[in-house]
Formats: C-alpha cells, sequence, structure tokens
C-alpha cells in the first residue's frame, strides 16, 4: 500500500465540491463565475479583526498581492499562494518519481486532486501563522496573534474551494480569475488614487513645469499600456507547421506552435517561487549563534515600524524587491528620484567568511533579470513534460487523430523528431520572452505591474479560445462582439 493509499481516510474526510450532474450552459457558467467573484472580493474587502489596516494599501505589497491574488492584510492576505506552491511540491515528486500517479485512472487523478487539496490547506494554515509571527501582517495588539493568524487561515481555505468550484462551475479556473481581477483593481485603484490625484495635484501646483509633471504621473499607465500592448502582439506570434489527412487526400490543415506555447504560466511559477521564498525566509531574520552569518547571506531583513523588509542578502539580489520609499516610482518627479536611486544606491550582502559587501542596485537588477528568465525557462519546460505537451506526446496525438506531416512517413517517432526542431525551442524563447517583459514592466513600475498584465492579457486569452473551441461565442448574445472588440 502506497502512502497516498493510506491517506484515504483524509482525504474522504475534507469536504469537496461535486461535479455538475449535467453540462452546465455557458449562461450557468458565468452566473457561477459573477458568484465566485463576487465572494471573492467580499473577503477581498474585508480585513483581519485585529491587523493594522495601514497595511492594506502599501505600494510596496503590490506586486506579491498580484501574484498571489491576495491583498495583505484582509481576509485573503495568503490569496492563492498555497494552491501554487502545493502544485509545485506534488508535480516535482510526480515528475521525479517519488510518487507516481497513474493520470489515466480517474481514481488515482482523483486521489493525487485530493492530496493536492490537503497539501494546499495545510500550507494555508502554516503561511497564515507564518504572516503573523513574522509581522508580515502587523497586529494591533500581540494578545490578537491567534485570532488573526486564524482568520487568515480561514480565509485561505475559502479561496482553495472557491477555486474548486470555479474549476468545476466557471468559465475557467479560479486561479485566473481571481489574479485577472486583482490586476483589475490595481489598475483602477492605482488610476483614480495615485496617478490622477498626483497630476491633479501637479496641475494645481501650478508654474512653467505644472503640465509636464502632470504627464509624468502617468508614466505608470503609460507603461503598464506598452506592455498591455506587447503582450498581445506576442500571443498573435507563432509557427505554423502544414498537415495532411491521411486517409483523405486533399484535406489538409495547420499545426499552430505560438512564441507563448506555455502562455504565461513560467511567469506565474517563477514569481510566486520567488516571493513566497521571501516570506519563508522571514523565519531565519532573527536567527542568532551558529548559523546566524549563513542566515544573514541568504536574507536580510530589516525592521522598519515593526515590520520586517527584506534589505540585503542573496535572496535579495535575485528577487523583485526593492527598499522603501522606492517600490514603485509613483508621485511626481518619482521616475527622475527612481532612476537615480537605482543607478546610484546599493544593497548589503554579507559574507559569513568576509564581512559586509555593498553591491550596487544595478547588479540587483541584472541578477534579478537573469534569476527570473532562467526560473521561468525551468519551469516553461517542466510544464510542458507535466501537461503533455512534449513533442512525444503531441506527435502520438496527431497520429491518433490521422494528421501526419507532408513529405514525411505516417511514424509518430518521425514526427516527434519534427516537433523536436520547433516545440523546445519556441518554449524555450517564449519562456524567456516572458521572463524579460515582466522584469522590464516590473522595473519600469507599471501599474498593476508588467507580471499582472501579461497573466491578464494571458488569461483572456485562453478564455476566448476556450470559448471559440466549445462554440458558445454565440450563445450570449453580444458575448462574441464584446471579445472580438
Amino acid at each position: 500500500m502506497s502512502f497516498i493509499d493510506k491517506i484515504d481516510p483524509i482525504l474522504n474526510a475534507i469536504p469537496a465540491i461535486k461535479r455538475p450532474a449535467s453540462p452546465l450552459s455557458l449562461r450557468d457558467k458565468l452566473k457561477w463565475t459573477g458568484f465566485v467573484l463576487v465572494v471573492y472580493f467580499f473577503l477581498f474587502s474585508i480585513p483581519a479583526i485585529g491587523s493594522n489596516t495601514a497595511v492594506l494599501n502599501q505600494p510596496a505589497l503590490q506586486l506579491i498581492n498580484i501574484i498571489f491574488a491576495a491583498r495583505v492584510g484582509s481576509l485573503i492576505t495568503v490569496g492563492i499562494g498555497p494552491i501554487v506552491l502545493a502544485s509545485i511540491v506534488l508535480q516535482l515528486l510526480q515528475g521525479s518519481g517519488v510518487i507516481k500517479v497513474n493520470m489515466e485512472d480517474p481514481v488515482e487523478k482523483a486521489r493525487f486532486q485530493g492530496v493536492q487539496k490537503l497539501a494546499a490547506i495545510i500550507i494555508a494554515v502554516v503561511e497564515s501563522f507564518i504572516f503573523v509571527a513574522t509581522g508580515y501582517v502587523p497586529i494591533t495588539s500581540a494578545a490578537l496573534f491567534n485570532l488573526v493568524a486564524v482568520q487568515l487561515a480561514i480565509g485561505a481555505i475559502c479561496v482553495i474551494f472557491l477555486d474548486e468550484i470555479m474549476a468545476k462551475y466557471g468559465i475557467t479556473s479560479g486561479l485566473n480569475m481571481f489574479i485577472a481581477g486583482g490586476v483589475a483593481f490595481s489598475i483602477i485603484s492605482g488610476t483614480v488614487n495615485i496617478i490622477l490625484v498626483e497630476a491633479a495635484a501637479a496641475i494645481s501646483a501650478g508654474g512653467a513645469s505644472a503640465i509636464p509633471n502632470a504627464i509624468l504621473a502617468f508614466g505608470p499607465l503609460f507603461f503598464a499600456a506598452i506592455v498591455f500592448l506587447i503582450s498581445i502582439y506576442a500571443y498573435d506570434i507563432k509557427v505554423e507547421l502544414p498537415l495532411v489527412f491521411s486517409q483523405f487526400r486533399g484535406v489538409g490543415g495547420r499545426l499552430p506552435i505560438p512564441l507563448l506555447y506555455t502562455s504565461v504560466l513560467p511567469v506565474i511559477l517563477a514569481t510566486s517561487f520567488e516571493l513566497s521564498l521571501t516570506v519563508w525566509f522571514r523565519f531565519i531574520a532573527n536567527v542568532t549563534g551558529t548559523f546566524a552569518g549563513l542566515a544573514k547571506f541568504l536574507a536580510l531583513y530589516q525592521n522598519s515600524s515593526g515590520q520586517l523588509n527584506l534589505v540585503g542578502g542573496l535572496l535579495y539580489l535575485i528577487s523583485p524587491s526593492f527598499p522603501l520609499p522606492y517600490s514603485a516610482p509613483y508621485g511626481i518627479g518619482g521616475y527622475s528620484t527612481y532612476f537615480s536611486y537605482l543607478a546610484t544606491a546599493t544593497s548589503q550582502l554579507y559574507l559569513p567568511w568576509g564581512g559586509i559587501v555593498m553591491v550596487p542596485e544595478v547588479i540587483h537588477i541584472i541578477l534579478y533579470t537573469i534569476t527570473l528568465v532562467i526560473l521561468c525557462i525551468i519551469f516553461g519546460r517542466f510544464w510542458i513534460e507535466m501537461t503533455g505537451q512534449n513533442p512525444k506526446n503531441v506527435a502520438n496525438q496527431l497520429q491518433e487523430i490521422g494528421w501526419q506531416i507532408p513529405g514525411f512517413r505516417r511514424d509518430p517517432r518521425v514526427i516527434e523528431g519534427v516537433l523536436n526542431k520547433y516545440i523546445p525551442t519556441i518554449a524555450v524563447l517564449g519562456s524567456a520572452f516572458v521572463g524579460l517583459l515582466a522584469a522590464l514592466a516590473t522595473l519600469t513600475g507599471a501599474v498593476g505591474t508588467g507580471v499582472g498584465i501579461l497573466l491578464t492579457v494571458g488569461i483572456m486569452y485562453m478564455i476566448y479560445q476556450q470559448l471559440e473551441q466549445e462554440g458558445a461565442l454565440g450563445a450570449v448574445p453580444g458575448l462574441e462582439k464584446m471579445v472580438n472588440q
């Protein structure tokens, strides 16, 4: 009996969302999607009782909020982090052969999904206590520690079940919708509460620089629009391989291999991994004794107003963290100050064998970008293997359907050889591209963040493809016209 078999009693005790008895219409899926989003934003807007509500609107937390579809200080502070982390860990274990699951067997697949849900719940509870214990979510009184942590845990578990409802009743996964909703909220709130306010203040100040300063205030929105347009353009770049149907002469088609073959999933996984480390490593901030030097080398945290901020160390150099108030170039004259800071400032890297070394922020930018690109490539290659999008599986699928590449024998090994010339290379290039674009947008302070915009465009594109494949665009009056605008 395997380990997974032994925990069946625990899995059976976990509540599960039943699948609909019959396929849902598009109208029903839209209703369920709307219901889940209403509940999600309800939790999004309620601060945890006993937490310091000032943390709710900190610009420095914008990237973390978007990636985890969260709002630090609210009931969904933990967001989708546990779901993503549980998925990464279990797929790594499966891919490495530590656990073996036949995903073609409905029983084993359901058990694997149950284990993933259990792991996500455990991680949600642990992370909730970490967030409070490390001051990530400041509390008004030490006596309220358990109360706040329990609220965050309940909120995180609610998100897990909302994601399951969306997967079975909605038009896409909950992770997709929560991220897109968070990005939309970030762009709207950032524009209304920061950009328009700063532009109005610049005009009210008068003087020769009033108009230039007002225009400069829209810089984050401008960069967001640039990233949005580049993302849309990138989704249309593809290589198309000609296909013919072996059983009917003259019947042909094309196999599109898009530049973003892995979509933006590598960015989700890579950035979630980096930001998860910045949360988990907060536990070593106050380590003393033998391992104090190693802890400072890995991650150097600074206590600011009762909250720990990552300001140095190896983890800082590979993460998108920047010291306050330079987390985003908001404000009149913000870009001038921001870029000047990045060009001249330094951070601390503690070497256990040689003391503190000052590292220029330019090095931080380079290392962060390189690390993000490398992680995107690794997760991109990993993802095509785990999801069956590698050349071998695609070749077998074409063979089963009856398609073949003209000029080549109808043999899956031959087709696989042809696909090997395209899919791995395109997957690497696409993963590297989204990594670079996300890093560029993050460094330029695009409202909604580059990762958030990439994710939103990717999610919109996936939903469009799904609706198109299901022939559902015409099912609701006006929907086809709306999505094609």
